[in-house]
């Protein structure tokens, strides 16, 4: 092991997954950027370069069956895909004792967390309609689809139920306001249509995709344990309330920039051509939303939880501090939007394939 850089977040499991690929580590760094599952890069003796990452168990081990018939098919559809390795015994994932482990080559590029630059947004789009217009011609059933990304309802519900049983939590007071203010305006979001599912990634947010040198263009999209059958205009507000709000998750100052949805929806028209129905253009505004507020019910939740989401101790005192802050920010974003509604309803209007 000598030269490796090792750190106590690397588990002792890490040796023998790599051994189960037949990779001998160089050096190892932890991939902080992720909130669900560890992530390393490891660069081996050879110098070839990997992920390897340690799966979250909320997430079955078939997910990478689907994750490699996908990952093909994008390849196949002539994008850049990060694609599984074989282990040994010829599997696309390796069970150790307690964990599951996965190695997917590494895709050099730059990787944001957040957008401060409207051209960026508009990359990001043309790589998720090529995306959406390449899933579109693939018949499959997925093994291990992810069922709650978008139950709106089912995150209601546990956030009011978290409000009435967490009534222990220090920060108790504040967050109970907080998420009483969340569930009021989820009431008040215009309803949204029952359109049919579409074959799509499940996580849009702007740190799954990897972005050229220059920043000009997407390259891939990366993390597609979410993969899902669901209505396109929720992966399309899972999106833009990623993209388009330039201060990022870690902050409670979210904001909603119209600058970056302009350039994103222009975006993802010319990847996805005339896939979208008008229905499914139409419900964007609400779904966009609806997802900031989803998500500000979700991390509202775990401020007084402290069961789900990472949290990052050298920039926040406690993991429900940081789970308060995003939830405020999401929220505040939320209101943002909520404000330039009309406005991003004539951008998808003008936008949308005649």
């Amino acid at each position: 092991k000598s030269g490796i850089l090792m750190t106590a977040s690397i588990p002792a499991q890490f040796h023998h997954a790599l051994a189960a690929y037949a990779v001998q580590p160089a050096q190892v760094r932890p991939v902080e950027s992720g909130l669900i599952n560890r992530t390393y890069r490891v660069t081996a003796t050879d110098g070839r370069d990997y992920i390897l990452q340690a799966v979250n168990p909320m997430f079955p081990a078939e997910v990478n069956l689907d994750i490699d018939v996908v990952t093909r098919h994008l390849e196949a559809a002539g994008l850049l895909t990060p694609r599984l390795r074989q282990n040994r015994e010829g599997g696309v994932y390796y069970r150790g004792k307690d964990t599951v482990w996965r190695l997917f080559d590494y895709i050099t590029g730059n990787v944001h967390a957040r957008l401060q630059h409207a051209v960026l947004a508009g990359a990001a789009g043309v790589m998720l309609g090529r995306v959406h217009a390449a899933l579109a011609r693939l018949d499959y059933a997925l093994r291990a689809p992810k069922q709650d990304v978008h139950d709106t309802p089912c995150h209601v519900q546990h956030l009011a139920q978290t409000l009435e049983r967490r009534r222990d939590h220090g920060s108790y007071p504040r967050l109970k306001r907080l998420g009483e203010a969340i569930l009021e305006q989820l009431q008040q979001t215009p309803a949204l249509p029952d359109s049919a599912g579409r074959l799509v990634h499940g996580d849009p947010k702007i740190s799954n995709f990897i972005f050229t040198g220059d920043d000009r263009e997407a390259r891939c999209m990366v993390d597609f344990d979410t993969l899902n059958r669901m209505p396109v205009y929720l992966e399309l507000g899972d999106a833009l309330r990623s993209w388009c709000n330039p201060a990022g998750e870690d902050t409670a100052e979210g904001y909603f920039s119209l600058d970056h949805c302009r350039a994103a929806l222009a975006g993802y028209a010319r990847g996805v051509g005339a896939l979208l129905t008008e229905e499914e253009w139409g419900a964007i505004p609400a779904a966009t939303l609806t997802i900031y507020l989803e998500l500000a019910a979700r991390f509202c939740a775990d401020a007084l939880n402290e069961d789900y989401f990472s949290w990052d101790p050298q920039r926040f005192d406690s993991h429900s501090e940081h789970s308060k802050t995003r939830a405020r920010g999401q929220f505040n974003a939320a209101g943002s939007l909520l404000h330039h509604y009309d406005q991003l309803t004539d951008i998808v209007r003008k936008t949308a394939p005649a």
